[in-house]
């Protein structure tokens, strides 16, 4: 039965891994590969009760990140269809490109690691789009963002789905992750910059700043602060009540909520109806939400077969270096989506092994986080921005590949530092 399961997941991440020549979305793929894997488990010779006791388990814990991706998802719509991202945009004056490709580096990362990485690739991305109008250009920027909005997700429990795994699993605690991965993500993001910088020196592009009247300029600062605000305040509900962290989100998604609804009031249906949250829930990407359960619970089903224990003892008689299992496991990240490999991770190695803000689950939150960027298709970030500017797979892989791996590197080597200094 071990192998059968090995062979349906396997099969499950070609469907995955090739879902546009198959027209198959993924999300599909991977529903049915977690739904095979618990089926053959349940067939395996265990208590039929024993396995619906550890399926309702692992969908307690499942379900956790899911609703913090749904709450987390929905305000931050909330803020894109009021125009609230126009507060950040209207500030980029520059004609120079050079000084433009910073400010988008710098807003990306830090933006990532108060929204998420997808979000912020996303908006980012179509700002771009509006102020670049060579395609050669936006290509060398979406890259840029691709690589500057994992790194800021990186080392915040907000910023990217992996590092919120660890958080709510209880690997990580918020503030030990920011104050350890801080710099690493900032050499990851900061290398690469410096490496593409030269490209552009002493070029400059005509600016059209392109300003949505969707909602008048005060709403959408209301809705932007208030949300920037309450997903800041998920950390803090965290630490005063000790409930998960999507109990802090569907608080904050409740909170903000009311003031859309209050904001909106007054107005006719016709002008609020595009504007309200169930508008905000009806745009989310429902899909990657279905996509996350699917793989998370083929994961689930691999931990109980026992077979990321096996991995474990693998890795630690091969590797048996902590920075070497790490940096495996960020490398293959770029290849398979990192959401199940860290879920492989939390099965195969407990808090007793290495307990809470232990530097394995810190450098292990860096590297998977980051290793993705070194393929376009590494990581959600890269997949959104390669759907809006259509970039070519190969065009990364050789343009910029290497320069992702040498700011992957380099987050590795200030880690590394930072760790033996301190």
């Amino acid at each position: 039965m071990t192998t059968l399961v090995i062979i349906v997941f396997i099969i499950g991440y070609l469907a995955i891994a090739f879902e546009h020549p198959l027209k198959l979305n993924k999300a599909a793929a991977a529903l049915l590969t977690g739904v095979f894997c618990w089926t053959i488990y349940m067939f395996s010779g265990v208590e039929k009760e024993h396995a619906v006791e550890e399926l309702l388990h692992h969908l307690g814990e499942i379900s956790s990140i899911l609703f913090f991706l749904l709450g987390a998802m929905t305000i931050v719509e909330l803020i894109d269809s009021h125009d609230g991202f126009t507060l950040i945009t209207d500030k980029i004056k520059t004609r120079s490109k050079t000084k433009l490709l910073w400010i988008i580096g710098i807003i990306t990362f830090f933006l990532s690691s108060l929204l998420d990485n997808l979000t912020t690739a996303i908006v980012m991305t179509s700002l771009t789009a509006k102020l670049l109008d060579e395609k050669n250009d936006r290509l060398w920027f979406t890259s840029l963002i691709i690589i500057a909005a994992n790194a800021g997700g990186a080392f915040s429990p907000l910023g990217d789905v992996t590092t919120t795994m660890l958080w709510i699993g209880k690997q990580i605690t918020a503030q030990n992750i920011i104050v350890q991965l801080f710099l690493p993500s900032i050499a990851v993001c900061l290398v690469p910059l410096l490496i593409i910088t030269p490209k552009f020196r002493n070029q400059t592009f005509t600016f059209n700043n392109v300003t949505s009247t969707a909602v008048n300029k005060k709403e959408a600062n209301i809705i932007l602060v208030s949300g920037i605000l309450l997903l800041l305040f998920v950390p803090i509900f965290k630490m005063l009540t000790h409930l998960p962290p999507f109990m802090g989100v569907l608080f904050a998604l409740g909170i903000l909520w009311i003031v859309v609804s209050v904001i909106h009031y007054k107005k006719p249906l016709d002008q609020k109806q595009k504007l309200t949250v169930t508008h905000a829930l009806e745009k989310i990407d429902t899909p990657s939400i279905l996509f996350f359960l699917g793989i998370l619970l083929a994961v689930s089903a691999f931990q109980s077969f026992g077979i990321l224990k096996q991995l474990a003892n693998f890795l630690d008689n091969s590797l048996g270096n902590i920075y070497s299992i790490g940096t495996a496991l960020g490398l293959v990240s770029a290849i398979v989506d990192n959401v199940p490999l860290v879920a492989a991770a939390q099965g195969m190695y407990d808090l007793q092994t290495y307990p809470t803000d232990h530097y394995f689950w810190e450098f292990m939150a860096l590297t998977t986080g980051t290793g993705g960027s070194a393929i376009i298709i590494g990581s959600a970030a890269g997949v959104a921005a390669m759907g809006i500017e259509n970039i070519d797979f190969m065009w990364y892989f050789k343009k910029i590949s290497w320069i992702a791996l040498a700011g992957f590197i380099a987050g590795i080597l200030v880690f590394i530092l930072q760790t033996k200094i301190f």
